[in-house]
């Protein structure tokens, strides 16, 4: 059997589509030859390798850029009810046979996805088209009345939104989902036992600039035909925007840590203020540091819960947040070992959602592949409402002019898992963040102060060197702290409690960072927090 899970798309979209399609009476159908939106085109057949898809981005780049023609009825006149009840048949999966190292399965275009991309095999260092017809599709319930007045047998789709490969990822026997490409440049994978949360992207391009943002989106992929036995998949993508075009290739290799390679080719069309590799897109509504506003019976609501920065002897644990107004930090570095967003609390008691499972959520980490030089690890955190809003978003912000005529050439790994390398280091580790007014309990709050409250956990902290104490080392920008207390919590040989009240200055927003030490020796990560004041 196959997972058929159709993944939340986009923080534009606001939107986590599910896996069920539950009405009964499915039809398969056709599609009626009309003038609609074409994916990328490609020849019949022709001799492809990375280079020439180099070559092919390079010219594209030399080119006025061509937006994609967007789709007619009755693809546009799907809601969101009628596209979560389209499913792939899992009987049409491509590759599909007794010896397979892995399926792969088209999503229907329509809805959101008003434009197409055309998705083509390798075989033999031959490129051969895919091509789909509303046969290989389950259209359930309302959705398959609404649709058949428009629909003809016998003719194929004008291209596909995206596409997913299962492989067999958590049993031998059994092809679960393991990536998703779907809307614009953004995709998804799965370690074992994940169930999706997080995506990343192929590039984020004026992301909170002064600029208008773009989207870049792959409008054609080369998928390699894997051989039996394969443990590892390889795909290529043509990345096209106003600003930017790009050869892309992804080598895929699924386990309990999923890893991708991906190799970027990039030219630019035209001057950009600012470039996002590696691009990471997530969801944080509220967690035990900022729940406040929230009314829910959930003890935390978030795919991740911290960015990780590997850039130095310390690794840095910046726990999220869900921010009053837009909120931006920066982490700037020199060829970093690694940065991503991780969610560490792997217990149901820990969430209590029977249905989200948001403990099974990937945690991601981006190692980059050869040195990136300098730059920035950029962290953007969105005020939202709705767990359905993908809310932050991170990325390497490259130092240096990407102007018209010029290119970029990086290469990076991303690690997907319960816990992927560099998501944890041999420091203690920050367990959790918590935070409420200033002052001591028992009488009238200081509302003027802010109370946060660090638990460190880890061997490093079991037997402390009596000739050198624990202590703590912090550090306040645009604030000052007016209390501390450093404690070993009574029953945890591991846990360490560090407690600050901190007082805000002005308007701007409070930057703090603390660890423990004993003498010379770095106990602990760093926790690095932002309190922006209302």
């Amino acid at each position: 059997m196959t997972q058929n899970i159709l993944p939340h798309l986009t923080r534009r979209a606001l939107l986590c589509l599910g896996s069920s399609a539950l009405a009964v009476g499915v039809v398969t159908l056709g599609l009626p030859g009309r003038a609609t939106a074409q994916a990328e085109s490609v020849p019949a057949q022709a001799p492809f390798t990375f280079e020439t898809l180099v070559e092919r981005a390079r010219a594209a780049a030399a080119t006025e850029y061509a937006a994609p023609q967007a789709l007619g009825p009755p693809f546009t006149d799907l809601d969101y009810d009628d596209y979560r009840n389209i499913q792939f048949r899992d009987n049409r999966a491509r590759w599909a046979g007794v010896d397979a190292a892995a399926i792969l399965q088209a999503y229907h275009p329509g809805w959101l996805f008003d434009s197409t991309v055309s998705l083509s095999e390798i075989v033999d260092g031959q490129a051969r088209p895919l091509t789909f017809t509303a046969e290989d599709f389950n259209y359930f319930g309302d959705t398959a009345t609404d649709i058949a007045t428009d629909i003809a047998a016998g003719t194929q789709l004008p291209g596909v939104a995206g596409f997913r490969l299962n492989v067999p990822l958590n049993a031998p026997d059994r092809f679960d989902e393991a990536v998703s490409f779907l809307g614009a440049s953004y995709f998804r994978a799965l370690g074992a036992g994940n169930h999706y949360g997080l995506s990343a992207r192929g590039l984020a391009v004026n992301t909170a600039t002064s600029e208008a943002e773009e989207f870049p989106r792959f409008s054609a992929f080369w998928l390699e035909r894997p051989v039996v036995g394969a443990t590892m998949l390889t795909f290529y993508a043509l990345l096209d925007s106003e600003s930017v075009t790009g050869a892309y290739r992804f080598v895929l290799r699924p386990g309990e840590t999923t890893t991708m390679d991906v190799t970027t080719e990039l030219f630019f069309r035209r001057d950009v203020e600012q470039l996002g590799i590696a691009p990471l897109t997530s969801m944080y509504l509220f967690g035990s540091n900022d729940r406040v506003a929230f009314d829910d019976y959930r003890e935390r609501v978030h795919d991740s819960e911290a960015l990780i920065v590997n850039s130095g002897a310390v690794p840095l644990f910046r726990p999220l947040n869900n921010p009053p107004r837009l909120a931006n930090s920066y982490f700037s570095a020199q060829s970093p070992k690694s940065f991503g967003l991780v969610q560490r609390h792997r217990d149901f008691e820990d969430f209590l959602d029977a249905g989200a499972q948001y403990e099974r959520r990937p945690s991601l980490m981006v190692e980059p592949l050869g040195d990136w030089g300098n730059g920035a690890i950029r962290l953007i955190e969105i005020p939202s409402d709705l767990e359905a809003n993908d809310n932050i978003v991170a990325f390497w912000v490259p130092e240096g002019d990407f102007v018209a005529g010029s290119a970029l050439s990086i290469g990076y790994r991303l690690h997907w898992g319960s816990n992927p390398p560099g998501a944890v280091s041999q420091l203690a580790q920050v367990s959790r963040t918590l935070t409420g007014h200033g002052g001591v309990a028992g009488i009238a709050p200081r509302t003027d102060l802010r109370k946060f409250v660090i638990d460190f956990v880890g061997d490093t902290l079991m037997e402390p060197n009596p000739e050198f104490p624990v202590e703590a080392r912090i550090n306040v920008s645009g604030g000052e702290v007016v209390g501390e207390v450093l404690q070993r919590v009574d029953g945890e040989d591991r846990m360490w409690r560090l407690i600050i009240d901190v007082r805000g200055e002005g308007d701007a927003g409070v930057e703090m960072s603390a660890s423990l030490i004993a003498g010379e020796t770095q106990l602990t990560e760093a926790w690095i927090y932002q309190w922006l004041r209302e």
